[in-house]
């Protein structure tokens, strides 16, 4: 939608003092004053993107998704195509480019089009309640996508997108990645090399009513452990010719995670465990079997677990710790553990943080709260980990949510506003400086 210069001015000045500030420029006051305009078609927009499921495993439902934002993206001038990922077993990515002034910092948003609702989930609707709403993905990740979208239309309109060279990818498949992940995120990881900002725009942390600004994403990694040991009657438990049986490695090797891998930034789970005369695992990783009595040893153990780092450093450390855990075998058993990375860590650096300082900057002007950087162990992982040794960037440009990943996940509607107003802000701002590389 394009408004008249008049229509902008009475708008601007119907906002009052509270947005529209000295320190903002006349294009930035207007691309303020269009996010307030459009605020009701934002959410009905969140709402039609809800309605339309899009778990992970639904892969049509993700592509149709991806069509929806196609078409809002198009209008603007972004150049968007659809790379399907049947190799992965996923619906695909949407891809988005808008061309802008050679020369200039090239700005990546990411985001994801998929929820952890699938098409048998019974939570399935779009259900407003005044200034919030509930509905499968209405924050982590629709909600997100609406402000990125609002953002971009009040850049548009105000001519703030006219030159900005801006990349999307939009990924189909976040909330349970394909594999290989290499594959999966290639076309992600080959955007953060071209970029010299990356944008993330999940959810907005909030703490004790305050907004804080992200610079940080912990990894994601999971592990595998085996213990066996020589089966027999239980009276001949921890003698010589039997020792302690699979069952007590176990319980030894997970005793000593839990005392000696505690530092800083660092936290570790063991999700599923099983043992017996016979244990599994399926193929997945997250069922498990087993047969046994109790006056039998047990001849195997099975567990499987997480553990979340801040840094590749940290990661490869915690590793190493485990693995000479394992290695230190109770009598009569061993054991073996293997390892599968899945997100890396996006460590606080120190341009992250110049960028939280630009954001600020956006916040003086707009005479909102400074935002404070969140503390990471209240950051799960994210796709914006996959580029975070190639640029920097900021995480949680979406909208506040809560109860995410459940059924009730609710949006504060009111979010939308803020948030794209402070994305448009900002990406108006770092589009017109000179590309660092």
């Amino acid at each position: 939608m394009r408004y008249s210069g008049l229509a902008l001015a009475l708008l601007g000045s119907a906002l009052g003092s509270t947005t529209t500030q000295a320190q903002l420029s006349p294009a930035e006051t207007r691309a303020v004053a269009v996010v307030d305009a459009e605020h009701e078609r934002s959410i009905a927009l969140l709402q039609t993107l809800v309605d339309q499921n899009s778990g992970t495993m639904n892969l049509a439902g993700v592509a149709k998704v991806g069509a929806m934002v196609r078409g809002e993206l198009e209008p603007l001038g972004f150049q968007v195509r659809w790379k399907p990922m049947p190799q992965t077993k996923r619906a695909g990515h949407l891809i988005a480019v808008h061309p802008g002034k050679p020369g200039t910092k090239r700005l990546l948003l990411i985001g994801h089009l998929d929820t952890v609702f699938e098409h048998d989930s019974p939570f399935q609707r779009f259900v407003r309640k005044g200034d919030s709403a509930q509905g499968p993905g209405a924050g982590d990740d629709k909600g997100g996508m609406v402000v990125m979208l609002s953002a971009l239309r009040a850049m548009k309109a105000a001519g703030l997108l006219d030159g900005a060279n801006i990349e999307i990818v939009l990924t189909g498949d976040e909330e349970d990645a394909g594999d290989p992940v290499e594959i999966a995120r290639a076309d992600l990881i080959a955007a953060g090399k071209r970029a010299d900002v990356a944008l993330d725009f999940e959810g907005l942390s909030v703490v004790d009513g305050r907004d804080m600004g992200s610079i940080a994403r912990r990894s994601s990694n999971s592990w595998t452990l085996t213990t066996t040991g020589k089966t027999g009657h239980s009276s001949l438990i921890f003698s010589d010719s039997y020792g302690d049986g699979a069952i007590n490695e176990m319980a030894r090797i997970l005793a000593a995670f839990r005392k000696d891998l505690p530092e800083p930034n660092l936290t570790f789970n063991t999700g599923v465990v099983a043992g017996g005369a016979t244990a599994a695992l399926d193929a997945d990783g997250v069922r498990a079997t087993a047969t046994g009595k109790g006056n039998i040893i047990a001849a195997t153990a099975v567990a499987r677990g997480d553990f979340r780092t801040l840094s590749e450093d940290q990661t490869q450390r915690v590793r190493a710790k485990m693995t000479a855990i394992v290695a230190r075998h109770a009598p009569g058993t061993s054991a073996t553990i293997s390892f599968e990375s899945g997100y890396p860590a996006m460590p606080p650096t120190a341009g992250n943080r110049v960028l939280l300082d630009r954001l600020n900057r956006v916040n003086r002007d707009m005479r909102l709260p400074e935002m404070a950087a969140l503390d990471p162990l209240k950051r799960g992982a994210g796709d914006i980990a996959f580029v975070a040794g190639d640029v920097d960037g900021l995480i949680g440009l979406g909208t506040a949510s809560s109860g995410d990943h459940a059924p009730g996940e609710t949006v504060d509607l009111g979010s939308i506003r803020r948030q794209a107003k402070r994305a448009a802000i900002l990406m108006a701002r770092l589009s017109r400086e000179p590309a660092a590389r």
